[in-house]
């Protein structure tokens, strides 16, 4: 089994990505990246979905966007609600964090060059999400070039592999290959603006989809019948 490392923020999408790397025979490190995202829920589900899969390790690494902001996230910009699906579709939406998945990539690789993998495996999604940049094939490939470029491994010879197992499914797609791996959705967290509590609005984009998704297969999504409960 090689090892590989995961990016793990604790949402649906990487907790997918996460079983599919263990699937296909990986020994995944995991990391969490804490960007200075506005809520610690999906911190608290990333460690949630790293021990009931089993990972070999699972980082934390610091790096506080928040003094660059210009993010929903990472700002005081209210985050979008109730958007149709025109406007989720149409332009780069304020929940962009700049340059955020470059700077995952980045500390991935740097730990992948020192747990000895040349493997590393991120949940960016193309089809269900408007315009982030950052999740782009292109964009994909274009790091796997400066991956090697950019490190000792590479200059003596290792290729190093992006997967992104999700980059052209749809959320319906992705939510059938997870269960079909075991993956429980009741652990992960999406919402770009839960309570205090850590329950999901339901009315972000990002809820949105999640619900719309689970609907599409007659399944109610398990986070908003945990959200929906005294």
């Amino acid at each position: 089994m090689k090892p590989c490392v995961v990016l793990l923020s604790g949402g649906l999408d990487s907790s997918t990505c996460l079983a599919i790397a263990k699937s296909e025979g990986f020994q995944p490190h995991a990391l969490t990246v804490l960007y200075g995202q506005r809520h610690q829920a999906e911190i608290d589900a990333a460690k949630a979905v790293a021990a009931s899969q089993g990972v070999t390790s699972h980082r934390f690494v610091s790096v506080d966007l928040r003094q660059i902001g210009g993010s929903a996230l990472t700002d005081s910009i209210d985050v979008p609600k109730d958007r149709s699906e025109g406007a989720m579709s149409g332009g780069i939406p304020v929940t962009y964090v700049p340059a955020r998945n470059t700077i995952m990539l980045s500390i991935a690789l740097g730990l992948a060059e020192i747990v000895g993998a040349r493997d590393i495996f991120i949940g960016v999604n193309a089809v269900d999400y408007s315009g982030y940049p950052d999740c782009r094939p292109e964009f994909v490939r274009e790091f796997e070039t400066l991956a090697k470029l950019a490190t000792k491994a590479g200059v003596e010879g290792a290729d190093f592999h992006v997967h992104a197992p999700l980059i052209s499914w749809t959320k319906a797609q992705i939510i059938q290959a997870g269960l079909a791996l075991g993956v429980d959705y009741g652990m992960t967290h999406s919402c770009y603006d839960p309570d205090d509590g850590g329950r999901p609005c339901g009315r972000c984009d990002s809820c949105r989809i999640r619900i719309k998704a689970f609907e599409s297969l007659g399944m109610t999504d398990p986070v908003m019948k945990r959200a929906s409960r005294p």
